[in-house]
């Protein structure tokens, strides 16, 4: 019996010991801001695309050599344009909570993947004559996959693009065809 916790104890100090050289060599945790140009729309034919604003925070989390996690904390202005009166917007306000695995196809270059759940701030049609809520019209959260890339010109430097496919029907109570948003981002990266 001493032999067996022996050599239990031998085995725990020595994964311990390996995972402490691990965490050792693996690069740290990185915080940092992204901020750029999102380009949306939505599935309907009344519809075109509208520019907007996306910023905020996120956390590089290196899991092994090549890959990385990284959740992320956004403002996304998103929306759409009407085809027929261009001065009709709209403007669908979320905060974005991406989660995306990367992997480092070279050390600077990265490719990406992951959900992104979105919950409404503000949803509003203006146009030439005001703006009005449409909170009643339009689902609080949405739900979406990204696919992105990014390259960094410098460890703390870098620019990054994403698109991202809704994949829940934003209408409230809607009968007829799901309606969802996609975005396209293109923007900017630090890493402090």
């Amino acid at each position: 019996m001493k032999k067996f916790f022996l050599g239990l104890a031998i085995t725990a100090g020595t994964l311990s010991f390996a995972q402490e050289k691990a965490a050792s060599s693996a690069s740290p945790v990185r915080f940092g801001i992204k901020a750029g140009l999102n380009v949306s729309s939505i599935n309907d034919n009344d519809s075109k695309a509208k520019p907007g604003f996306y910023g905020g925070l996120f956390a590089n989390i290196p899991v092994a050599s090549d890959f990385s996690v990284q959740p992320e904390l956004l403002y996304n202005g998103m929306g759409a344009k009407d085809r027929t009166y261009s001065s009709v917007r709209l403007n669908l306000d979320y905060i974005s909570v991406p989660v995306m695995v990367q992997y480092n196809v070279l050390p600077a270059l990265y490719v990406e993947a992951g959900p992104q759940f979105s919950f409404a701030v503000s949803q509003k049609v203006k146009g030439d004559g005001g703006s009005a809520d449409v909170n009643e019209a339009f689902k609080n959260f949405d739900l979406g996959l990204g696919l992105g890339a990014g390259y960094y010109f410098e460890q703390r430097f870098g620019i990054t693009a994403r698109y991202v496919a809704g994949l829940t029907d934003i209408v409230e109570n809607n009968p007829s065809d799901a309606v969802r948003n996609s975005v396209f981002q293109i923007g900017v990266a630090y890493k402090f």
